[in-house]
């Protein structure tokens, strides 16, 4: 019982020694840490917002649009790249291929109508509207990707006219 615990620090040098010791021996630990994490990269002439873009673009995008502006209308090739395509590029879950004239054969004969009907409805494994909001696509711009996968596919349907907005 003799050994009695004494201070480590008995002089105010030794105070500032470990006053800094405590603050900057983990500070280079970080630093360098870092600096071996970032070694191993590569650095892209993409610049960093470009990059981050890539980067996170099969996850999310974000589209800011101004809700008082006016509203631009997509063409048919437009809505079939951002909509249909995941589904009519590949053939997936039955889907008619696009540019497929013996898939769209049968489809084109039935007529416009007919063609408007599945796609604001849906069909077989297709949702309705090919699964886009209306807040996002209008039937007339439905319409236009409807034109437009048929003809590339053989048909010859007529670019449906512009809604007149109403003022």
């Amino acid at each position: 019982m003799s050994e009695q615990h004494g201070n480590m620090i008995k002089n105010p040098k030794q105070l500032i020694v470990m006053v800094f010791a405590a603050f900057f021996i983990p500070l280079i630990v970080i630093l360098l840490l870092l600096t071996y994490a970032d070694s191993g990269k590569t650095h892209s002439a993409i610049p960093d917002s470009e990059a981050t873009l890539k980067i996170i673009k099969p996850i999310a995008q974000l589209n800011f649009v101004d809700a008082s502006a006016p509203k631009v209308l997509k063409t048919g090739e437009a809505v079939y790249q951002n909509v249909c395509a995941s589904c009519h590029a590949s053939g997936a879950a039955g889907a008619p291929k696009f540019e497929d004239k013996a898939a769209w054969s049968s489809r084109v004969s039935k007529g416009y109508d007919s063609l408007m009907t599945s796609a604001l409805k849906g069909k077989n494994a297709m949702p309705a509207r090919g699964g886009a909001s209306p807040d996002d696509l209008s039937d007339f711009e439905i319409a236009r990707a409807v034109v437009y996968m048929a003809n590339a596919s053989g048909g010859n349907l007529k670019e449906p006219k512009e809604p007149q907005v109403a003022k």
